[in-house]
């Protein structure tokens, strides 16, 4: 699929009234922001579509308030972080397409924003209403689609206002397809792909999109025993899937047939029980004695892999290599973060726990790109369309 989409910069947007999907899906304490990211990754097209006189009306989904109101999924300490950066009051409307909705959208001036209540307070946005959508879209005079987070959604607010507005996307949607549709079809070789996380069944059709192109895939985490199980390990109580087996053994024979060298931990950290305070000990992940149970990769697989990246030209890591965030068992995913970091090829990190450990291990900076997107770029990179990129015009 063509993911060349027109973005903000080849319409014009002056004078025109802008409908901009963001993602504001922040973690929240007691009605207090804990992390801005999400909001800082999207101030660019803000800054720049209030820069070129445009009126704009962000919207954007927060938690899973089922199409109902609910106080704690409000966005109004968004609106007031908003307000603080832009350095102008960004008034929150009190519904999403009722009367303070249709009074703040009709009365915004060029150079200014509004901020639509919680979008999932509308049944009509998760079921993709078209009446609701129409609605939504007849406050503006062009979409703009900023939420790459929410673009495997096929929701009213990142696809269906698309059939009603010339639809384009934000400068982070286009970042986040360009750098990683490119790293998804004309890979610099070598190519190594980094698979983590506890869930096999998530990463599978991830990994059998990827393994044709990649010179390299390692297998790590939680994920990896079920692949230790079907080549015969003894695994203990470590994490496994066996409805998987199967399909892991079938991933063994694909890396063979397309001849990637397919790595799996060749020492682990086993603990006697799920705790920080655990007795812990390095072992043979074939052998892992009965009752224990392997929480992160050992000092020989980091050492190896580590190798590895370092001579990586491209790079895709997504998912832990253990339980990080208990600090016995963080070593590691911290090994695997600071090559990724040092290694000097193109390097994403995908959204969600991996993106954490970075982030937590303040290594963030030195990564090519840490996508914003958990479930929409493991649907990207299975190659899979994203509703929310589809319906954007072509450039």
């Amino acid at each position: 699929m063509d993911y060349h989409k027109k973005s903000v910069a080849d319409i014009d947007v002056t004078g025109k009234k802008i409908l901009m999907r963001c993602d504001f899906n922040v973690p929240l304490e007691n009605g207090v922001i804990m992390d801005d990211a999400r909001i800082q990754e999207t101030m660019p097209t803000i800054n720049y579509l209030l820069a070129h006189g445009a009126s704009v009306i962000l919207c954007s989904h927060m938690g899973r308030p089922k199409g109902k109101f609910d106080e704690k999924y409000s966005l109004k300490p968004v609106a007031e972080h908003l307000s603080e950066l832009l350095g102008f009051e960004v008034p929150l409307a009190h519904d999403v397409i009722g009367e303070t909705a249709h009074e703040l959208c009709d009365a915004v001036q060029p150079g200014r924003a509004v901020l639509l209540e919680n979008i999932r307070f509308e049944p009509g946005e998760e079921a993709n209403d078209p009446t609701f959508a129409r609605t939504l879209a007849s406050f503006a005079d062009i979409f703009v689609n900023d939420a790459f987070g929410a673009a495997h959604r096929a929701h009213a607010s990142t696809c269906g206002v698309a059939k009603y507005l010339p639809a384009v996307c934000g400068f982070l949607m286009e970042k986040e397809i360009s750098i990683m549709g490119e790293i998804r079809t004309e890979p610099q070789h070598p190519f190594v792909v980094i698979m983590g996380g506890g869930k096999v069944s998530d990463k599978l059709l991830m990994i059998e999109n990827l393994m044709p192109r990649a010179d390299c895939t390692m297998i790590l985490g939680g994920m990896a025993y079920t692949f230790i199980k079907a080549l015969g390990g003894s695994i203990g109580d470590s994490l496994c899937d066996d409805e998987r087996i199967d399909v892991c053994l079938r991933m063994v024979e694909l890396a063979k047939k397309e001849n990637v060298r397919l790595v799996l931990p060749v020492d682990v950290v086993a603990a006697d029980e799920f705790s920080n305070d655990a007795n812990r000990q390095i072992v043979d992940p074939y052998h892992i004695p009965e009752g224990w149970q392997a929480l992160d990769i050992g000092p020989k697989t980091a050492k190896m892999c580590a190798e590895i990246i370092k001579g990586a030209r491209s790079l895709i890591w997504n998912g832990p290599t253990g339980v990080f965030e208990m600090s016995n068992f963080s070593n590691g995913t911290r090994a695997i973060a600071e090559a990724v970091a040092a290694c000097e090829g193109v390097t994403i990190v995908g959204g969600g726990d991996s993106a954490s450990a970075v982030k937590q291990f303040g290594l963030k900076d030195k990564i090519t790109h840490v996508s914003t997107g958990g479930g929409a770029s493991l649907e990207f990179l299975e190659g899979k369309v994203l509703p929310g990129v589809a319906c954007l015009m072509d450039k």
